[in-house]
């Protein structure tokens, strides 16, 4: 058996799912960046729900995301049916779709590491500059951005490789459609269900393990690069 004999099916499998989750993180940056600097900056009521909520997609079974995605932002959907409507944008059976499923599941582990990165800040470094003059987002730009830059970096990783491998929430609200929503855990998925399919699983077994391994070493590798940079 060729492992490496990756077919046509195979490789827009694979292309699919690197696309679907370099837009899940591109998506999900901002926000998570906004939402880790609240929960490690500020003191409000109705905190500890909102950690709650970040966090909820990690402990909920995925087929439960992907229900609540198909809810919300189905053709029918709560918000769904206003964004086909008024901007013609339909997230259903195609890969959009896949990426809204694969950014909220990783959202939670990219809100983690980037808020652990944003508390390790000196508080101190921050009310010096504020006595300077210097305003909120000043500070936020120019120091806290800065100096929380790591966890930023293994947040986008750990994010992306978390995307890569997104399959309950996205077969349930996408399903699994040749060239359209089919990811690589979906193609995974697919040749275990066929007959005589053992040889493409394990070659995208192997694709996704080299993967998801590369993307974990490599968020290691920049962020200790990086942190070494801020602390020289």
């Amino acid at each position: 058996m060729d492992i490496f004999a990756l077919g046509p099916a195979e490789w827009q499998a694979i292309r699919l799912s690197l696309w679907v989750a370099l837009w899940a993180v591109a998506g999900s940056l901002g926000p998570a960046i906004a939402v880790a600097w609240i929960l490690a900056r500020l003191r409000f009521p109705g905190k500890t729900l909102l950690d709650g909520l970040v966090h909820l997609p990690l402990v909920v079974p995925p087929v439960v995301t992907g229900y609540l995605l198909l809810v919300i932002l189905g053709r029918r959907g709560v918000v769904g049916s206003w964004l086909h409507d008024v901007f013609g944008l339909n997230f259903m059976f195609d890969w959009k779709g896949a990426a809204v499923a694969s950014a909220v599941v990783a959202f939670p582990l990219m809100v983690r590491a980037i808020r652990q990165s944003v508390e390790a800040v000196d508080v101190g470094l921050e009310q010096a500059a504020r006595t300077l003059g210097a305003g909120r987002w000043r500070v936020f730009l120019t120091i806290i951005l800065p100096l929380a830059l790591p966890g930023v970096l293994a947040g986008l990783v750990l994010a992306f490789a978390r995307g890569l491998g997104e399959f309950g929430a996205t077969i349930t609200f996408v399903s699994n459609i040749p060239g359209q929503t089919r990811t690589l855990p979906l193609a995974l998925y697919s040749a275990l269900q066929a007959p005589g399919g053992e040889e493409v699983a394990a070659r995208l077994c192997v694709v996704a393990m080299v993967l998801a391994l590369g993307a974990l070493l490599a968020s290691e590798l920049l962020s200790r690069r990086l942190a070494a940079r801020l602390g020289g």
